[in-house]
């Protein structure tokens, strides 16, 4: 088309998860639709990696990007579906990659998009198989250090205020505040369940293939799980 009337270009769609280095709690993949032209209006607004912003300012920010761009999409497995699924694939690459095309295509089946862009874990032919018809026809980038994009950073806020959220139910649920990552506080928390609770309650809480659940058991003279 002559004159420079060519349609613009479609926007993006920038994934990431949360929660797969947490002992307690969820995996969340989060996928948001950027629209051509946008990435200064994210900057703006200072959304950038999850992993460099705190708390607060996650759930904030989630809210935020949540009333702006209406199309946004996230998976999030609780703990019991998590282990049911490692049981079967007993690979979190696998696992990922199969919450990534799901994010991605539940956009898609909303908006079209020219590309979208993840970061990069494990092999990508994962991503790519899990795609359905949809996500087949777009451009899929997976590269180091994904988050600099900013439609993946505002990916990552979502994901990141969607696990904290879901760890907050998780801690009034069982009447005991359940800390993030995998620290020894994250092991006395949870020997603390155990002893209380008995060992089942990992299941419900945690991602029991993680090494820190034989730790625990270990602590809280508890039998191993079933």
């Amino acid at each position: 088309m002559a004159g420079g009337l060519f349609p613009p270009e479609p926007g993006r769609v920038g994934s990431d998860e949360s929660g797969k280095g947490d002992y307690f709690g969820p995996l969340v993949v989060a996928a948001f639709f950027l629209p051509e032209g946008q990435d200064a209006v994210l900057t703006e607004l200072g959304v950038k990696d999850s992993k460099r912003t705190s708390d607060a300012r996650c759930l904030e920010l989630a809210g935020t990007l949540k009333r702006a761009y209406p199309h946004h999409s996230v998976v999030a497995v609780g703990p019991e579906k998590y282990n049911e699924l490692w049981a079967k694939l007993r690979n979190l690459n696998r696992l990922l990659a199969w919450g990534h095309a799901r994010a991605i295509e539940n956009i898609l089946e909303r908006v079209p998009a020219g590309r979208a862009v993840t970061d990069q874990f494990g092999d990508e032919r994962f991503v790519r198989n899990a795609l359905l018809k949809k996500g087949r026809e777009i451009e899929l980038v997976q590269m180091p250090r994904a988050e600099e994009d900013a439609a993946v950073a505002a990916a990552s806020i979502l994901a990141r205020a969607e696990f904290l959220t879901r760890l907050r139910h998780l801690s009034k649920d069982v009447g005991l505040d359940l800390p993030k990552g995998a620290s020894a506080q994250v092991e006395a928390a949870a020997a603390r369940l155990v002893r209380e609770k008995g060992p089942d309650i990992l299941a419900k809480v945690a991602k029991t293939h993680f090494k820190t659940t034989i730790r625990v058991l270990a602590a809280a003279g508890a039998d191993r799980l079933v």
